[in-house]
C-alpha cells in the first residue's frame, strides 16, 4: 500500500486484475533490476504540521538573498528596486490565478494586459510589433534566431562571444536539433571583433546576434556590424537590458531586426533564479513568423474597443507541424507585472534607473580601482556593469565579501578560463554611496 495515494487495496487489485498484472512491481519490469533502487526510501519518520513548519523555516534560513546581503552581483538577473504597488497588485486573485486565454473573446481583461505590455515593450525597443509568453531571455533569443533561420533559408547563426554565456548555451542545444550551425565570433578588448566577425559572415548566414550592452555590460556600437550583416541580406538581432533603453538608442533607431531579452528586471524579484520572462520584439515585415502570442485591438459588433488573439502561431491553435514554435505556458502574471512596473515608472522614472545606475557603477569603477590593487579590465565606455581584475583569485575575494554581507560579483574565469582573477562587478539603483564604499574597503583589504 502507498500511504498517499487515494486507493484502497481492494482499488488496487481490481486495477491490477483488469489489465492482467499480480502486482505493482510488475509495471515496472521494463526497467532494467539492477536499475531499481530495490529497498524503501531512506527517509525520516513523518512529522506533525507544526514539527513539519519549523523545519522547512530552519531549510529556508540557510539561505542568504538580495534582502538579507549587499548585492553587487549581476551576470544577467538584476536587483533593481520593486514598487510596493507592482507586489500589491499582481498578487490579486483575477492575475494570479489567470491563465492562457484558450477562449480569447471572453478573456478580454487578460488580453487588454497582455496588449498593453506589448505596446510598451514597443515603445521601448522602437519596433513595430512584439509578442507574449516567451519563457526567458535565452529562449527569447533562440525563438529570434529560429525566425531568422526561417527568414533566410539559411542554416547558419553567429553569435558573438560577448553574448550571455547561458545564452549562448541554450542557443547550441537548441540549433543543434534543428542542424542549424552556430558560429561563435571572437571578442577583442570586451567587444565583438568586428574584423573576424567580417570573416565569418557569409552567403549561409541567417542572422547575426550581438548584446547591448555586452555581457560585460560595455556599450557595443552596432554601426558598422548592421550594415555588415544587412549585406550580406542577413538579420541583426540584439539581446538587450531593457533598463538600459531608458538612456541608450533603443535597438529599432539602430536598424535592428529583432530584439530579445530577459524581462526580470522590469518589477519581478530575482526569485533565486525564476520564474522570469523573455521578450521578443521585430518589424511588421517579419511578424508573421513571430511565435508565442500576439494581441491586437479591434472593434466588437457595438463598435467598443475589444481585443483579439491574432496571429496565432503556437502548436495548440494550429496544426503542430504548421507552427512556428512549440511554445505552449504563458508566462502572463510575469509579463503584467512587466507591465505594471514600467506604468508605475513612466518614461521618466526608467530613465532615472537607468541613470542612478550607471551613474553609481561608474562611482564603484572608480573607488576600486582608485588604490591600484584593481584595474579596470576593458577601457570601453559602460553601463551598469563593470569588469577588473586583481593579483588575489576571484573565488577568494567573493569568500571575503560574504563574511562582510557582501554578495560579490561574478567570477569571469568560470565561462572566460583566460580572464583570470577577475570579477564582474552590478551596481544598481538600490545600491547607496555607504555600500559601494563599503565594497571597495573590503575589496582593498583582501
Amino acid at each position: 500500500m502507498h500511504r498517499y495515494l487515494p486507493h484502497t487495496e481492494d482499488d488496487e487489485r481490481l486495477m491490477l486484475e483488469s489489465i492482467g498484472a499480480k502486482s505493482t512491481d510488475d509495471l515496472f519490469t521494463d526497467i532494467p533490476s539492477e536499475l531499481r533502487l530495490g529497498r524503501k526510501l531512506d527517509l525520516d519518520n513523518s512529522l506533525s504540521e507544526i514539527e513539519l513548519s519549523d523545519r522547512m523555516k530552519a531549510l529556508s534560513g540557510k539561505n542568504k538573498g538580495s534582502d538579507e546581503l549587499i548585492c553587487f552581483l549581476g551576470a544577467g538577473a538584476y536587483d533593481h528596486y520593486i514598487p510596493s504597488v507592482v507586489k500589491h497588485l499582481v498578487m490579486r486573485s483575477e492575475f494570479y490565478t489567470a491563465y492562457t486565454p484558450y477562449q480569447p473573446e471572453i478573456s478580454q481583461g487578460t488580453l487588454q494586459a497582455i496588449f498593453e505590455y506589448q505596446t510598451m515593450i514597443c515603445s521601448l525597443t522602437g519596433m513595430d510589433v512584439t509578442n507574449a509568453s516567451m519563457y526567458d531571455g535565452a529562449t527569447a533569443c533562440v525563438e529570434a534566431a529560429m525566425m531568422a533561420v526561417e527568414n533566410a533559408r539559411r542554416s547558419s547563426i553567429i553569435v558573438s562571444r560577448t553574448v550571455h554565456p547561458e545564452v549562448r548555451a541554450v542557443l547550441k542545444s537548441y540549433m543543434r536539433f534543428r542542424d542549424v550551425e552556430v558560429i561563435e565570433a571572437d571578442m577583442a578588448d570586451g567587444i565583438t571583433d568586428v574584423e573576424k566577425l567580417k570573416s565569418l559572415v557569409e552567403a549561409g548566414t541567417a542572422g547575426v546576434i550581438v548584446q547591448n550592452p555586452n555581457f560585460f555590460g560595455i556599450i557595443e556600437d552596432l554601426t558598422e556590424i548592421e550594415k555588415m550583416v544587412h549585406s550580406n541580406k542577413a538579420l541583426l538581432i540584439d539581446y538587450v537590458d531593457p533598463i538600459s533603453l531608458g538612456i541608450l538608442k533603443s535597438p529599432g533607431e539602430s536598424g535592428v531586426d529583432i530584439v530579445a531579452g530577459e524581462g526580470q528586471s522590469l518589477g519581478n524579484s530575482l526569485s533565486f533564479g525564476g520564474p522570469y520572462l523573455g521578450f521578443l520584439a521585430t518589424t511588421s515585415k517579419l511578424m508573421r513568423k513571430m511565435p508565442g502570442r500576439i494581441v491586437g485591438q479591434s472593434e466588437d459588433v457595438d463598435g467598443k474597443r475589444a481585443f483579439v488573439l491574432t496571429l496565432q502561431a503556437r502548436e495548440q491553435h494550429i496544426r503542430r507541424y504548421k507552427a512556428t514554435s512549440n511554445i505552449c505556458s504563458n508566462q502572463g502574471l510575469n509579463a503584467l507585472t512587466a507591465a505594471i512596473y514600467m506604468t508605475t515608472m513612466g518614461k521618466q522614472g526608467l530613465k532615472e534607473v537607468a541613470e542612478q545606475s550607471t551613474k553609481k557603477a561608474h562611482y564603484a569603477m572608480k573607488q576600486l580601482t582608485g588604490s591600484g590593487k584593481y584595474k579596470l579590465m576593458f577601457n570601453k565606455p559602460f553601463f551598469k556593469e563593470f569588469a577588473v581584475i586583481g593579483e588575489t583569485a576571484s573565488c577568494k575575494v567573493n569568500d571575503e565579501l560574504l563574511k562582510h554581507n557582501i554578495l560579490g560579483g561574478f567570477e569571469l574565469d568560470k565561462e572566460y578560463p583566460e580572464l583570470k582573477n577577475s570579477l564582474l562587478i552590478c551596481v544598481t539603483e538600490k545600491r547607496t554611496k555607504a555600500q559601494i564604499d563599503k565594497l571597495s574597503q573590503v575589496m582593498e583589504v583582501v
